[in-house]
């Protein structure tokens, strides 16, 4: 079962990288350009993150309207999620991590996740012998997906937030402390601060953050939804139970991880003269009120 897994996640990679095109550069040359330009857009995909929020302020408003929503619910969605969702959702994936690393305190590369990181350094190897560029932007991309949302969730909005996670069942009295049944325990303080820890650590998801940044950058890389998106979700639901956040802390992850997925492969596309293309084929229009002695309607202006 695990050497038949591990041959389905290798041969997805191989079909993934192999749709690039053919590269001029000699292995070392893109290598080269690809580390460099990695390395180097870093300051600006922190600026290209800025701007998914300053953009559009009303935009933003109404994510934030509709978030203090979801905290105000979660006692009612959280209640829902445990009776009826978790229990529905039953299994586990077997473990593919190494014995050697098994040890290891990172949570990236043990466990559920190393479905998600081993497949993208299957990627990156695989494209750096068969000298495929997009494949090592992707690769690379992806693991600054996971270090960004590493340390937004776990050093920084954790740490701000400081909520204590969902007790379990919700509603049972005593809590069990850390645990909670208060969906506005906020601003507790913390335990640890780059591993897990119950206290002060619910908000948000680091799992539906990396998840959902990963998945974001190969859906861009590679202009495919149905590969990342599927793997992201059978890996998120495989041991469901263990996540124990809040309904809106997985829903607050998902939204930044995609933000921050896009971040990285616009900030990419920019370095390598790419044209975004998720703003390709956007039609807009704008509407003005018109009155006058010869007409009186409105004035329909599109772009294309």
């Amino acid at each position: 079962m695990k050497l038949f897994l591990i041959s389905i996640l290798l041969c997805i990679s191989v079909a993934v990288f192999s749709q690039n095109q053919q590269n001029t550069k000699n292995h070392f040359q893109t290598a080269g350009y690809v580390i460099k330009t990695s390395f180097n857009t870093i300051p600006s995909d922190f600026a290209f993150l800025g701007k998914e929020f300053s953009d559009d302020w009303k935009k933003t408003g109404y994510y934030a309207a509709g978030i203090l929503g979801l905290f105000a619910t979660d006692k009612i969605t959280t209640k829902a999620y445990h009776k009826h969702i978790e229990p529905n959702i039953d299994y586990s994936l077997p473990t593919i991590t190494p014995n050697f690393l098994r040890s290891s305190k990172n949570v990236w590369i043990n466990g559920e996740n190393s479905y998600l990181t081993y497949p993208i350094i299957g990627i990156y190897v695989g494209s750096l012998f068969a000298n495929q560029e997009k494949g090592q932007f992707a690769a690379i991309n992806s693991l600054k997906a996971i270090a960004y949302s590493t340390i937004i969730t776990q050093f920084t909005l954790k740490t701000i937030f400081g909520r204590n996670r969902p007790n379990r069942p919700l509603g049972t009295e005593p809590a069990n402390k850390p645990f909670t049944n208060n969906n506005w325990d906020f601003f507790n303080g913390r335990d640890e601060y780059l591993y897990g820890s119950a206290r002060g650590t619910s908000l948000p998801s680091m799992h539906a953050t990396g998840y959902f940044a990963i998945a974001k950058v190969i859906q861009m890389e590679f202009d495919n939804y149905w590969i990342p998106y599927s793997i992201m979700g059978i890996t998120f639901l495989s041991d469901i139970k263990s996540h124990e956040h809040w309904v809106s802390d997985m829903v607050v992850g998902g939204l930044l991880g995609t933000l921050i997925g896009r971040s990285i492969v616009r900030s990419s596309w920019k370095a390598r003269g790419i044209i975004d293309r998720s703003k390709q084929g956007r039609i807009s229009f704008n509407y003005t009120p018109r009155f006058s002695s010869e007409f009186t309607g409105i004035q329909i202006v599109g772009t294309f």
